[in-house]
């Protein structure tokens, strides 16, 4: 059955995709009510209403108008001059009536509007929170008015909308405590094709401890059975975007100005700078007591420039000596009118403008009585900054009782204004708004409120707070740290209704407010659910299973769940509310898309039991991401150890290992799709991979095809992370999926560290692997991390990492010999040890420092002493190639290097470690560090402190190509002509290089010694991974085609095992184990298969007769044992890890000797050899490395956007005078100039890669040619760059800077540095910027990064954009 539509096409009625079939009449799958439902059902049901008092149902009679059936058929009348008969069938009458509701309702009917179905009758149920409602079949309501219920059921094909209205006019709040729509039933609030206008409310009341819980869905809810239908569609507006201009602490660059003193006797002066509302002079004349006091007032504002703001006030008396000729200085240069007539002690106040005359004069004067002046001299004065933000200079003067005040203050006025780098015209005044945080800690977010702005563009706001913090807006050394912005008002809101402190059993002991929210929850094969632009605040509870938004083992909810419209949530805002964001759990196929998710407690965007797959969360935003206590990992190190009714017997929680992994991102599959996502505030993690080894929670016992572990990556595009604790991206671990219990009493689900990602084609291990691809990612501000990502192979490429703790460690996927030798590789990418981002004290930013490479303050991660590091390597193998570091400078607090290695490493690092193509910029002194003894590294003396090492292939970290770089006291790699680095406490080699892995058995607490034949004076004492283990293991590296000696601390280990680890066909090494010499031996050799850990081809070793005979046959599996060192030697010069397994030794001693086993005194000097170079050293590298370091100049989050690197470098007279020159460098080529005078560079804003229009050198004698030039001459759509050298004493140009995107004309007398960023063109973009500089003092080097091809420089012929994003989502919604 269909009807045909007014616009001539036909809505399809669909058959079921889920659930029994039954469905609101008229109702499609992802489209509305149409307009011309099918025939009505022969039986209307009216609502049934169920009072508290009452268990018999009660019927509500309607109004006549909504009973009365049709009755035009009998009242038609023919024309009096026709004999044309015609009869109107239902068919007709339907439209007929659709046309007179859509004049009733003042607006055209539309078909996608669910609230204009002509069938729908209006409903107004009251306020009455006894009524238990039923809307069933026949029931189809409109709500057009508040009310309150105690509940709502929709089934059977009863249907409930909210009215709207054309102009948004309708404002409709529905109280409830819970809405359950169950098969057939449908809730609608607008759709996607007709956005709900109005106001709509939905408030979920009730608390904890009274009425009655639903089954299944407990209480304060709205809840989705199978084939049930929600549909909610606010106003569509741009959900979240990002800052394009800096937002300043108090909203003014240099910050506001509060001063206030008593007795400051005299005129007390300030002078502020009407271009930045900065505070540049702070003095005080005592003009009461000394005439010369008035003579140096006189002469300072004699000095003034033109234009600036002038402050005084007086403190105590300032007329007593206060002389005639500084009075008309006042009055001349200030316009001061009362200055003439100030008497002893009155309270005398003036803000004005030097030159500006009277009319810019404001000031106040109080008489002084009875030691007081009843109230005070106040004078104030409003301007705008070059940026166009209002500012108020006060000033002011009064006596009480006694005591004289006076004080000062330069402050934001009416607003301050932000610069967005997306179109807001959908933002309102009064919607409220959160600006993320910059800076280390998440708690610099901070909330605001929309002012009404008629002078903001579309790319502008103003809101009515003050700022606390910095958030910066701008791209700094190339990354991009712009500060999101999302707004969080929606005109569709479902919100829990809550008490006004904590109570009952909702975990009152870590929070002091309601947790008691409402939630939403939706089940498995639901007809249709699609939530979009609807503000969800105060909700979820601190109880499982109870989300703002939860998709419960829905299974498929894509195509392949048989739905033609997917489910999917766009747009929402969830804000201040209890218990995560958005829990996807047993689900798959969902797209999450543009969602805000602010202010709440455990993780946020929630993937749980580790069998969700294929869903998508696209351009999506989280930030202060706080602990909750549901889960072991939401928890804080308190709720941890606190709450131990999980645990078995006494155990007691390890916060850092067992808790403290809440995340805005938890990700427990890898086939998800994350792309142009942003966690901008976790207390631990903002994205966190982690892999189940088996389902868990209601999915356990589920038998997945594909192990997570083994499963490839996802998507993962453009995601961005920062102002996170422990790390920005974190891809390690799993979660414990058995119970507690006596061998292992840590709790279900808590941290877990066996799991390991190691994916493969089809998830087969026996098949190759694929590499996780994570491309894209920019990591700032992170306390500790900004990627820590363990597993392999992983490559991770395109992306940019600054002021982390440490940029990116790698780790391992596992340990041999289990390990399979997976790789890790970066690439492409960029990494900065401490940028312009300097942060701003607050939030939970507790540690301030200075810089190493400007000696300014700054925020710092982790602490004060925190070693810096740029790329961290763990264990290996690694490949870092491709990538610049910039600005790794040590201070005396603390070291900092572009690469280093993880500290107190017990574990291995593998020789297969190598760098290639890496650039260091000038601001890098450690391009390596191993360490030392000290703060944080301890004493340097783990295993793997003492191995660490990597392969420097090209000479691009040491100048030495195919060398490797090691710890300078290793000596089991060195060689005569090795190379040390005392500043990075590195050896460089030449030379081969391998792993022996050795295990003992049954030898707790036993460390092994191992000497280089060559060295035997600088032994190796090796503590094993875990000292305390059974059977420890020990790994040293080794150079290959050279003999050692291992001893022990203690007796010789009865079985020995020696594995080979990273050899290659024909390299050897000639290995002495020290035994008592009463000693016999059976020694086996063997393949060791990774995957089982089974044996096979083993043989044994035959004894040789002397070390010459072992010598003589190297490829015989021989080994030869001298009795009088007690040395056991053996050599195989084939084995090597193959696909077949890796080869192992196996030495079983026979002895009843419990002496320590150290031959050091007996072996050496008999098996000692000169130290010689098997590879020779290499020549130092010259010139600059070619092709060293990403050829990228910028990492942005808006990839599809191209950005213009500029540098200016403008020297202070000091640097001039010795010769440095000033420089335009424009996406790295410089344009240099050495004399006086002004460059002016003209760049075409529409053309990838640049194109330089003009260039033309102003001389000092040419400069005044110059307003006439930027006037006229320059071309539209241009950029125009502009830097000047010496003082240019005759340059007007600040009324041309307006036409070039200034607000306002800036003041540039006695200015030695100027820099200026202008637009020619109909629009004013944000970018436009002028810097100054007082004289002699030059501006340093600064880079800005100017977008080309904007669309509102109205280009020619602008391309189309190429969104590699879109185009991935599009990939990634199709199910394959």
């Amino acid at each position: 059955m269909y009807a045909a539509g007014s616009r001539g096409h036909s809505p399809a009625f669909l058959q079921p995709q889920n659930g029994n079939g039954h469905r609101s009449p008229g109702y499609v799958p992802g489209k509305v009510v149409p307009l011309r439902p099918p025939p009505p059902p022969k039986n209307h049901a009216s609502a049934k209403l169920t009072s508290t008092s009452q268990e018999a149902p009660t019927t509500f009679a309607f109004s006549p108008e909504e009973q009365q059936t049709p009755r035009e058929d009998r009242k038609q009348q023919r024309h009096k001059n026709t004999f044309i008969c015609f009869a109107i069938t239902s068919f007709s009458f339907f439209v007929a009536l659709a046309v007179i509701l859509g004049i009733s309702s003042k607006y055209a009917p539309d078909e996608n509007c669910p609230d204009q179905n002509p069938r729908l009758r209006n409903w107004d149920p009251g306020q009455d929170s006894a009524k238990h409602v039923v809307i069933k079949e026949g029931d189809m309501f409109r709500l057009t008015s508040d009310a309150t219920v105690d509940s709502i059921v929709i089934q059977d094909g009863g249907l409930l909308v909210f009215g709207d209205a054309e102009d948004g006019s309708r404002n409709v709040t529905l109280r409830t405590r819970y809405i359950l729509i169950q098969d057939g039933g449908a809730l609608h609030i607008g759709a996607e094709k007709c956005r709900y206008r109005s106001k709509a409310t939905i408030t979920l009341y009730g608390k904890s401890d009274e009425g009655e819980s639903m089954p299944t869905f407990g209480k304060k809810f709205i809840g989705v059975e199978a084939g049930g239908t929600l549909e909610l569609h606010g106003a569509r507006r741009t959900s979240w975007t990002m800052l394009a201009r800096t937002l300043h602490s108090s909203g003014l660059p240099f910050g506001s100005y509060t001063f206030e003193k008593d007795f400051s006797r005299g005129l007390n002066v300030r002078v502020i700078d009407q271009d930045t509302a900065r505070v540049l002079e702070n003095e005080k004349f005592d003009t009461h007591e000394y005439h010369n006091e008035s003579r140096r007032l006189q002469e300072f504002l004699r000095a003034q420039d033109p234009g600036r703001i002038i402050a005084i006030a007086v403190g105590d008396s300032a007329v007593k000596s206060l002389l005639q000729g500084t009075i008309q200085m006042i009055q001349d240069r200030l316009g001061s009118k009362l200055i003439q007539g100030l008497g002893y002690r009155q309270a005398w106040a003036l803000v004005g403008v030097i030159d500006g005359g009277s009319s810019s004069c404001n000031e106040s004067v109080r008489n002084y009585e009875n030691h007081s002046t009843g109230g005070k001299a106040l004078a104030q004065g409003e301007f705008y900054t070059l940026e166009g933000q209002k500012f108020s200079v006060t000033a002011y003067s009064e006596w009480i009782e006694g005591i004289s005040l006076s004080g000062f203050r330069v402050e934001i006025a009416d607003g301050v204004k932000l610069h967005l780098l997306d179109d807001v015209s959908s933002w309102e005044a009064g919607d409220r708004i959160v600006v993320a945080s910059t800076d280390y800690s998440m708690y610099q977010a901070e909330e605001f409120t929309l002012l009404p702005c008629s002078e903001c563009s579309r790319f502008q706001v103003k809101v009515k707070e003050t700022p606390q913090f910095l958030h910066v807006g701008e791209i700094i050394d190339g990354i991009d740290m712009r500060a999101e912005v999302g707004i969080l008002t929606r005109n569709v809101v479902i919100q829990g209704e809550m008490e006004t402190s904590c109570y009952a059993e909702n975990q009152c002991q870590f929070f002091d407010f309601d947790t008691f929210g409402g939630h939403v929850m939706i089940e498995k094969n639901f007809t249709s659910v699609h939530l979009s632009y609807v503000e969800m605040k105060h909700m979820g509870q601190q109880h499982l299973g109870r989300y703002p938004v939860h998709f419960h083992l829905c299974g498929d909810v894509d195509s392949k769940g048989g739905y033609r419209h997917p489910a999917s949530v766009d747009g929402l805002s969830i804000h201040h509310s209890f218990s995560r964001c958005i829990t996807v759990h047993g689900t798959n196929g969902l797209l999450i898309k543009d969602t805000i998710g602010f202010d709440t407690l455990g993780h946020c965007f929630f993937l749980e039991d580790g069998v969700e797959q294929r869903n998508i969360l696209f351009h999506n935003l989280g930030l202060l991401t706080k602990p909750g206590t549901l889960l072991p990992t939401d928890r804080n190190s308190s709720m941890c150890t606190i709450m131990r009714d999980g645990v078995f017997g006494n155990y007691v929680p390890v916060p850092t290992t067992d808790c403290m992994a809440v995340s805005t991102f938890w990700i427990a599959h890898p086939n998800n799709h994350l792309i142009s996502n942003a966690a901008a505030g976790s207390q631990d993690a903002g994205i966190w991979y982690l892999f189940h080894k088996e389902p868990t929670g209601e999915s356990t016992g589920l038998q997945l095809l594909e192990k997570p572990e083994l499963t490839p990556l996802g998507i993962f595009y453009n995601n961005r992370v920062h102002s996170n604790f422990k790390a920005g991206l974190f891809v390690d671990k799993g979660v414990k999926t058995t119970n507690s219990s006596a061998s292992d009493p840590r709790e279900y689900l808590c941290l877990d560290n066996s799991a390991r990602f190691r994916p493969h084609q089809d998830a087969d291990p026996e098949k190759p692997r694929v590499a996780a691809v994570i491309d894209r990612l920019i990591a700032f501000k992170n306390n500790d991390n900004g990627a820590w990502v363990r597993g392999g192979d992983i490559i991770v490429q395109n992306s940019a990492f600054a002021d982390n703790g440490k940029g990116l460690t790698f780790a391992s996927d596992g340990s041999f010999p289990s390990d399979e030798g997976s790789s890790q590789e970066v690439s492409e990418s960029l990494f900065v040890g401490e940028s312009k981002n300097y942060g701003s004290q607050g939030g939970q930013n507790k540690y301030m420092g200075t810089g190493g490479i400007d000696q300014k303050p700054r925020t710092l991660p982790r602490n004060r002493t925190f070693p810096i590091r740029g790329f961290q390597i763990y264990d290996g193998p690694i490949h870092l190639t491709k990538s610049t570091f910039k600005k790794y400078m040590p201070t005396p607090d603390r070291y900092s290097s572009a690469i280093g290695f993880l500290m107190k490493n017990s574990w291995q690092t593998t020789p297969r470690n190598n760098v290639s193509l890496v650039k260091f910029g000038p601001q890098v002194s450690l391009n390596v560090f191993f360490g030392k003894p000290g703060p944080w590294f301890e004493d340097c003396e783990l295993d793997g402190d003492k191995n660490s090492i990597f392969h420097d292939v090209d000479g691009s970290v040491t100048g030495y190509k195919d060398a490797y770089v090691g710890r300078m006291d290793n000596y089991l790699i060195r060689h005569p002509n090795c190379i040390n680095v005392t500043k990075w406490n590195a050896v460089v080699c030449s030379g081969t290089y391998a792993q022996v892995y050795v295990q003992t058995w049954n030898t707790p607490n036993l460390s092994m010694i191992i000497t280089r034949d060559e060295y035997p004076s600088h032994p190796m004492v090796l503590r094993g991974i875990n000292q305390r283990a059974i059977s420890p293991q020990y790994q040293p590296v080794v150079m290959l085609e050279k003999g050692y000696t291992i001893h022990w601390t203690g007796p010789a280990p009865r079985i020995t095992f020696l594995y080979l680890v990273n050899f290659n066909k024909d390299d050897w090494i000639r290995v002495g184990l020290c035994y008592p010499s009463n000693t016999s031996f059976q020694v086996t050799f063997g393949f060791l298969q990774r995957q089982n850990g089974s044996l096979s081809r083993m043989e044994d070793y035959e004894p040789a007769q002397s070390m010459e005979e072992l010598q003589r046959k190297p490829s015989e599996r021989k080994f030869y044992f001298d009795s009088g060192t007690g040395a056991h030697s053996h050599r195989d010069g084939h084995s090597y890890c193959s696909s077949q397994g890796c080869e192992r030794v196996k030495i079983q001693a026979a002895t009843d000797s419990k002496d320590i086993s150290n031959c050091m005194a007996k072996a050496y000097p008999q098996y000692y050899r000169k130290p010689s170079a098997v590879k020779r050293m290499p020549a130092m590298l010259v010139g600059l490395c070619q092709g060293c370091g990403t050829h990228q100049m910028v990492f942005t989050s808006d990839p599809h956007k191209s950005y213009l690197p500029v540098r200016f470098q403008s020297p202070g007279k000091a640097e001039t005078q010795r010769g440095e020159p000033s420089v335009i460098s424009v996406n790295g080529t410089d344009f240099t100039f050495r004399s006086a005078g002004v460059l002016l560079l003209v760049v075409d804003a529409c053309r990838v890669p640049f194109r330089l229009t003009e260039k033309k050198m102003f001389l000092p004698a040419d400069v005044s040619q110059m307003e006439e030039y930027l006037k006229t001459s320059i071309p539209p759509r241009s950029i125009v760059l502009l830097s000047t050298r010496g003082e240019m004493k005759q340059m007007n140009i600040s009324d041309s800077l307006v036409l070039l995107g200034l607000v306002k004309p800036a003041h540039l007398h006695s200015k030695d540095g100027i820099v200026f960023l202008g637009f020619s063109g109909n629009f004013k973009p944000s970018w436009t910027k002028l810097f100054t500089s007082p004289a002699e003092q030059g501006l340093g080097v600064l880079e800005q990064y100017v977008p080309l091809q904007m669309e509102d420089y109205e280009c020619p012929r602008a391309g189309s954009v190429h969104r590699r994003d879109l185009e991935l989502l599009q990939q990634a919604s199709k199910v394959l």
